[in-house]
Order: structure tokens, then sequence, then C-alpha cells
């Protein structure tokens, strides 16, 4: 069973992070992205998400000195065991206290605005409880076992497997002796590394630093009032009536060009008048009746 666990298990979740986020980046890369949902809701997210990253972020830098560091390298350099249990154990206190509220407050944001919780996918779910399990873990090994407990040096132990992994030389043994909450928070993390690429927690490998480089993006505002709107195309080719005209404009008839032929002109040779194609009015017709 301790082969199984604290060996098979971490393999496995290694080999499904790997995998998970190579089938990721070739089927799905529209959706490695935040999701995020600032435009829904931002004033529990303004405070939430910095508490949680900054958090965050300790935490990991924490687990990588414990964990990856040896004992031996630390006292070599001046740091005593003493020192090294009151800096871990303060600065575990401080950065998870600010990832318990961080993701404390990114979890409510999810129940309490309604928009947020349409938007909220089975994934999403299974991860703020993944990330809310971990967190569980690691505070009560730190605060109940480390700091109000008897302690337990897991540098001598649970480091020494977990490098041992990575070097193909785990020893089961290691962990075999020890407490429940430190083994249960060992086997929690390897299990999420295995959900990791399947989240939206794929983002971290997509740091933004071509913003470091890039120009700045000006935004102006506009101050003076919006510009009246232009006529249709249709009203420019309307002409003005003539009670419109202003003294001294040009009429219809001044607006032909010079030499351009007038209405008689464009009469043929020969076409009668108005005046001699039908009879005037004082002509008698030949039904009529002239009386002299």
């Amino acid at each position: 069973m301790n082969t199984l666990i604290w060996i098979v298990l971490p393999y496995a979740c290694l080999a499904v992070f790997v995998a998970g986020h190579v089938w990721r980046w070739r089927r799905d890369q529209f959706g490695w992205t935040t999701h995020t949902s600032q435009i829904l809701e931002n004033r529990l997210l303004r405070l939430g998400s910095p508490l949680f990253h900054l958090g965050a972020f300790g935490v990991i830098a924490g687990h990588a000195m414990g964990l990856l560091i040896p004992a031996s390298f630390t006292a070599a350099i001046g740091i005593d065991e003493h020192t090294y249990h009151l800096v871990s154990v303060t600065g575990g206190v401080t950065t998870g206290v600010m990832l318990v509220v961080g993701l404390a407050l990114l979890i409510a944001r999810r129940f309490v605005s309604g928009r947020i919780r349409r938007v909220t996918t089975t994934m999403d779910r299974i991860l703020y409880a993944s990330l809310a399990a971990m967190v569980v873990l690691g505070m009560s090994g730190t605060v109940l076992i480390n700091l109000f407990g008897e302690g337990y040096n897991y540098r001598e132990t649970i480091s020494v497997w977990f490098r041992g992994v990575f070097y193909l030389q785990p020893d089961p043994a290691l962990m075999a002796d020890a407490p429940l909450v430190f083994q249960l928070h060992a086997i929690g993390g390897f299990l999420f590394l295995a959900l990791w690429p399947f989240t939206r927690l794929v983002h971290v490998w997509s740091a933004p630093l071509a913003y470091l480089w890039r120009p700045y993006v000006v935004y102006r505002g506009r101050r003076s009032p919006a510009p009246a709107p232009q006529p249709a195309p249709a009203a420019l080719r309307t002409v003005a009536p003539p009670a419109l005209r202003t003294a001294g404009s040009p009429g219809p008839a001044a607006l032909r060009p010079v030499g351009s032929p007038g209405a008689a002109a464009l009469r043929t040779v020969g076409s009668p008048t108005p005046s001699a194609a039908s009879p005037g009015a004082g002509a008698a017709s030949p039904g009529d009746t002239v009386n002299r």
C-alpha cells in the first residue's frame, strides 16, 4: 500500500500534469485563459484577488524553501534550526492567512452574485473545493502541530521523500510515520497537480512578459460636445424655394451655361407653335353657328 501511495501515485499525477498540458494546448488554446469575470462583479474581486495571489506566491515560496533546500545547506550557511523554524512558521502563518481570506472572498462572490453564479462551471467548483481542502490541511499542519503543538521536523522525512521523487529514488518508508495531516496534504498536493491542466490555472504559464516593454496605451476622453448631425445626401440635392434664396442669388435660368439652347431653340424647324397647333379662342369650328 505504501508503494502505491508514495511511489505510483506521485508519478501518475506528474504524468497527467505534463500530458494534460500538452493536450490542453493542442485542443483548447482559446480556453487557455483566466475566464475572468471582472466585468460582472468587481467589488469582492478587487479585494480577494490580490490577497489570494500574494498569499499563494508566499505559500509556494515557503514550500519550495522547505521541500527543496536540504537542512544541511541552511546549517552550512549559518541558519540554525530554531531560526529556520521561526521564519518558516511566521511566514507560513502570514501568507496562509492571506490565502485563506482571499480564497474565502473569491468563493463567496461565486455564491453571493447571481451573475457570477450563472457563469461558474463544474470544473470551477471542483477547483475551489480542491483549493479549500489543500489550504485547510496545510494550515492545520502549520498551526495545530508546528505552532501550538509538539512540532514535527518534516525536513528530515517529507522533504527527503519529495526530492527522491524527482531523483527517481523515492523512499516510501519516510512517509510511513509522518502525521496524518501531513500525509493527506502531500497526497492532495499531487492530486491537485493532476487536476491543474483541466482548470483555469493553466493561465499561470502564460505570463504577460510583453507588458514590460510594450508602449503605453493612451486613453483620451471626449471633452468637447458631439458634433451636429450632417444633412443627408438627398437633402443636398434639393433646390431651395425662391422665398429662401438670398438677394442676388442666381435663379434656375442663370444656372444654365452660356450658349446652351433654351426651350424655344429645342423645337425642330417646321414644328407648329402652340398657337398654330390648336385653334385660338376666337376661331370657329365647323359645327358652330355664326351670327352676323
